[in-house]
């Protein structure tokens, strides 16, 4: 059996959290892997939207959207029932250093109950911790 314990690592950026207004996630510095997903767990959805937008940077201070181009899979969007109580991965392709997860959010009251975190992989130095 293959031993991925110890070829990923995870950093937490949007800490789980019942949210009515928008936030930025904390930058996570991926420097000693060559891949990242962001992982992003919903739980319950009241109401709003909750618009999730995967971000880059170089000095994890000034962060832009990551490129359609350089993700893989479709950043979520939470609006409804249906779209919660999911885990959603989106694949990044970039090259920056920092990463982080934020969240729009839209005509919420209550809100729902979230938070993302950034799987590393092919860690440079083995295994992970």
């Amino acid at each position: 059996m293959r031993d991925s314990y110890s070829d990923v690592g995870f950093t937490q950026s949007l800490a789980p959290a019942a949210r009515n207004t928008s936030a930025n996630g904390t930058g996570v510095d991926v420097n000693g892997y060559s891949g990242a997903v962001f992982v992003i767990g919903i739980g319950a959805w009241t109401d709003g939207t909750h618009t999730f937008d995967m971000q880059e940077s170089d000095d994890n201070s000034t962060f832009t959207s990551v490129a359609a181009g350089q993700l893989q899979g479709t950043e979520p969007v939470v609006s409804s029932a249906p779209t919660a109580s999911k885990v959603y991965k989106v694949g990044y392709l970039g090259t920056r250093r920092y990463l982080r997860v934020a969240v729009t959010v839209a005509g919420a009251t209550t809100g729902a109950v979230y938070g993302a975190s950034i799987m590393l992989g092919h860690a440079a130095t083995k295994p992970v911790a």
